[in-house]
């Protein structure tokens, strides 16, 4: 990890679109990263399509979310909540959490810390 040696401007359009294998109907762009400099924090967007979600899992960085578009079932631990457009989400590191899309396309920046990160998928 370096540090950002100077500003970083470009379209969000422009960063490369990943299927995301353990989703359905989901892609993923890393915005802001590490192979940009970034020090601390990757800024990640996602986008989930119709009938779109993740299944029941978890992870070993926190997640931090800003809901941009449609609307989803997040669960997390045993609590579900419904999210749309303008909510802040927050995953603490390790607790269980899946996504159900409601409305397409739902989409999302989640911000994690730059450490490394292991998903265990639990269904």
């Amino acid at each position: 990890m370096g540090v950002a040696k100077s500003e970083v401007v470009r379209k969000s359009g422009s960063v490369e679109k990943v299927e995301v294998v353990a989703g359905t109907a989901t892609q993923t762009q890393v915005l802001l990263g590490p192979a940009d400099g970034m020090p601390n924090f990757a800024m990640r967007r996602f986008i989930m399509g119709e009938g779109g979600g993740m299944p029941r899992h978890t992870n070993t960085v926190e997640h931090e979310q800003f809901v941009l578009s449609g609307r989803a079932r997040v669960t997390i631990g045993d609590n579900v909540h419904e999210v749309a457009a303008e909510d802040v989400v927050y995953i603490p590191a390790g607790v269980p959490h899946s996504y159900e899309v409601l409305e397409a396309p739902f989409q999302f920046l989640c911000m994690v810390p730059n450490a490394e990160d292991r998903i265990e998928i639990l269904d």
